[in-house]
Formats: C-alpha cells, sequence, structure tokens
C-alpha cells in the first residue's frame, strides 16, 4: 500500500531531500577540514614570528604613523595593514588547528584574540586574520601560504559536489522514474498495427495508472477494429450472393441489349465496389513474412498485360529491380495505379529506375490530374474528385486509399503531383534488396 502512495510527487520530494543531505554532508566536510588545516612547522613559525614582530614594531610607533608603520613592514608574501578601530572581518571558514598552531610558536598572539579564516577564492584565497593590540586597535594581515591552495581546491571540489550530484542524481532518478513512460510512447506508435501487447504495469501510482488505462484503451481499439473489419468482411461476402443471382436473372431476360448492357455495367461496378471495399478492410496480408520481390518484372507484367488487353500501356526502364516487399499488397498497389491511369486518362507510361539505394516506379498519364489543393485528400479513403474525373468513375474512392496503405506496409512513400503539360505523375519510392 505504501508503494503505491508513493508516486511523483513524492518522488521529487525525496530527490530535494537527497540532494539537501548530499549538500549539508558536503559542507559539514569542508568545515571539519579546513578548521583542521595546517601549517608546515616552519611555515606556521615563520608567520607567527612575522605576526609578533610586527605587532611589537605597530604598537610602539606613534599612532598617526601605524599605517605606514604597518605598509612598510609588509612583503610579497605578508601583507599588514592597521585600523584603530572598527569591525574586525570574520572569513565563513574559520582555522582552528591553525591558530593553535600558531600559539603554541608565540602565546602572546594568544593573549591578543589571534582570528585566522581562509579568505574567499575569488580573492586570491589566502589565510588571513587579525589581532588586537593593548590599546584595542586592530592589526589585519595576510599570508601566502602555499599550502592554503590545496585546502582551496579541495574547497572548491567540495562546494561543486552538491551541484554535480544534484545532477547525478536527478538524472538518474528521473530517467528511472520516466522509463516506463518512453516505454508507453514507444507502444502509443503501434496502437491499432496488430493484436494488442499488454505494458508491464510498474513505476509511480500515476504511471501504473497510465499504463493500465493505455492497456485498456489498445485492447478496446483492437476489438473495435476486428469488429469493423469482420463486418465489413461478412457484408462483402454476404452481398456476393444475391449480386450473382442478379446476373442470372439478368441473362434471362428478354430485353434489349442496350439495357442488358447497362445493367451488367451496374452490376460490374457493384462487385468492384465490393472488392475494392474488402481489399481496403483486409489487413493487406500484414502478417505475412516480407520476401524479395522483382519488382520490375511484375510492373512490365502488369503493363504488357494491360496492353494485351489493347490499352495503350507502355513499359521503361530496368528489366530486373529486387525489394524486399509482399507479393500481393505489392501487386495490388501497382494494379490499382495503372488502372487508374487507363481510366482516367486512356493511357499510362511506367518507368522503373534505380535512385541510390531505393527503387523508384514512376507511373504517368495524360488526364485531368487533381487539382493541387486536393493531392493529399485523394489518398484519404472514401474521396472521390469528380470534379476533377469523370463523373461516370467506378468504386466507392478506395484506389489510392489502399495503395497509400500497400506502400507504408513496404516501408516505401506515395507522392502525388501533376504534369506542366497535363496529367498525374504518381512515384513510388521502395528500399532495395540487400545482401
Amino acid at each position: 500500500m505504501l508503494a503505491r502512495r508513493f508516486g511523483l510527487p513524492e518522488r521529487l520530494l525525496a530527490i530535494l531531500l537527497l540532494v539537501a543531505l548530499v549538500d549539508f554532508a558536503a559542507n559539514t566536510l569542508l568545515f571539519e577540514r579546513a578548521s583542521r588545516f595546517a601549517l608546515r612547522e616552519d611555515d606556521a613559525a615563520r608567520v607567527a614570528e612575522n605576526l609578533v614582530i610586527a605587532s611589537r614594531a605597530i604598537e610602539r610607533a606613534p599612532v598617526a604613523e601605524r599605517r605606514q608603520v604597518a605598509k612598510a613592514l609588509s612583503s610579497s608574501r605578508f601583507a599588514l595593514d592597521w585600523q584603530p578601530s572598527g569591525k574586525r572581518p570574520i572569513g565563513s571558514v574559520q582555522l582552528s588547528r591553525l591558530r593553535e598552531q600558531m600559539v603554541e610558536d608565540a602565546a602572546e598572539l594568544g593573549r591578543s584574540d589571534l582570528q585566522l579564516h581562509l579568505r574567499p577564492v575569488a580573492v586570491a584565497g589566502n589565510v588571513s586574520g587579525s589581532l588586537l593590540l593593548p590599546d584595542r586597535s586592530v592589526v589585519l594581515f595576510q599570508t601566502y601560504a602555499s599550502d592554503a591552495w590545496s585546502l582551496n581546491a579541495g574547497r572548491i571540489l567540495t562546494l561543486m559536489l552538491p551541484t554535480l550530484a544534484l545532477v547525478l542524481l536527478a538524472w538518474v532518478l528521473f530517467r528511472a522514474t520516466l522509463a516506463p513512460l518512453r516505454t508507453l510512447v514507444r507502444a502509443s506508435k503501434s496502437v491499432g498495427a496488430g493484436p494488442p501487447q499488454p505494458l508491464p504495469e510498474q513505476g509511480t501510482a500515476e504511471v501504473r495508472d497510465l499504463i493500465h488505462a493505455f492497456n485498456e484503451m489498445q485492447q478496446r481499439v483492437y476489438e473495435s477494429m476486428t469488429n469493423r473489419t469482420q463486418s465489413m468482411l461478412a457484408i462483402g461476402h454476404d452481398l456476393r450472393t444475391p449480386l450473382a443471382r442478379m446476373q442470372l436473372r439478368v441473362e434471362g431476360l428478354h430485353i434489349d441489349e442496350e439495357t442488358r448492357d447497362g445493367m451488367d455495367a451496374d452490376l460490374g461496378e457493384m462487385r468492384h465496389m465490393l472488392e475494392s471495399l474488402q481489399a481496403f478492410v483486409e489487413t493487406g496480408g500484414s502478417r505475412l513474412p516480407a520476401e524479395r520481390v522483382d519488382v520490375a518484372v511484375m510492373t512490365q507484367t502488369l503493363v504488357d498485360t494491360a496492353a494485351d488487353n489493347g490499352s495503350d500501356a507502355t513499359f521503361h526502364g530496368l528489366e530486373s529491380l529486387e525489394i524486399v516487399a509482399r507479393p500481393v499488397s505489392l501487386r495490388r498497389a501497382l494494379s490499382n495505379l495503372i488502372e487508374n491511369a487507363l481510366h482516367y486518362a486512356g493511357n499510362v507510361r511506367v518507368t522503373v529506375r534505380r535512385d541510390d539505394s531505393m527503387a523508384e516506379i514512376v507511373i504517368e498519364d495524360d488526364g485531368p490530374g487533381i487539382p493541387p489543393d486536393r493531392l493529399d485528400d485523394v489518398l484519404q479513403p472514401f474521396v472521390r474528385l469528380d470534379s476533377a474525373r469523370a463523373r461516370d468513375t467506378p468504386g466507392m474512392g478506395l484506389g489510392l486509399a489502399i495503395v497509400q496503405r500497400a506502400v507504408q506496409l513496404e516501408n516505401g512513400t506515395l507522392h502525388l503531383r501533376n504534369r506542366p503539360t497535363g496529367g498525374l505523375i504518381a512515384t513510388l519510392r521502395f528500399p532495395l534488396a540487400t545482401g
């Protein structure tokens, strides 16, 4: 029960608490290390001796000359200043161990209330401090101790540790938290492409609820699509029988030839519509394995068949070009495009060529073409452009939709454009077979 309550907000809070803990530990380590910082014995003795000598000299000088005396006693490694009074600077990092070390070398520094601290990295980051003279005036000093740089390097790293830990911990924890969401995104791209693949319900409570809802949704989508497909196929199958009976009755009727031919044409169109509908709702062979197909031979065979039936169909290009595809759906797509061109334009020119690693099939006609603003619409199912084509067109507007679905099934592309001189150009591209 607690695991379900530990949702995304709780995990974010846990990350913040963890970062705060790391920050506290880092700062504790810094101050502990700084408080134990100590110079080498000779360096500590040198600093203590300089402070004793300088404080005595400044104390014995007249008040008006003390600042000049402090400057005169300064060197490149030891800077001094004097102030008659004022607030003594206190650094954020106190050096307790170093103070004890210096007081051991010069006891009078302890009586002068010696204070030491580490200067900020931005202002050289050395050891500085102050002490009081008997008249309560202040001597400020700064020593350029080489060992201070090692402390400051560790100080920089320690101060950066919380930030680095924050980035690392946030990346790891958020990646782990969002992993189920990434899986959900990938799975959502394949919804409706086949049987549902339930995802394991893992992650935070909110993510588990989302995955559970997604699993239920893809099951409903699959059942809806399956029911629709079965219903459409059943309707198409059941209508074939009355159509066949009507065809027989028409043939037995004593009517004139013109009326008979018209009725035969109407029945043929109805059969064609049912075939188109069945082809659209079928899976297109998506569950069948793809195989090597010579698309040049297949295309030329379709063109030759159309030419043998008296159509104006010509073929140009390669005699052999192999791709990996499902033969049934590919043949249906090519046949639809060729038949459309012959129906609307009365002629078709087909070219098969190779373009780098792609097979390209170009199907052209001299028909009326398609209005430029409707080129995308014709790829949608049940769309017919009677204003651009003849109004006695058969079918249900599924021809190009079937082609589009078959081409996408083979990882190919379909591009339609109008010829400048009139007519339509359909270009299909498929990856070439390798190996």
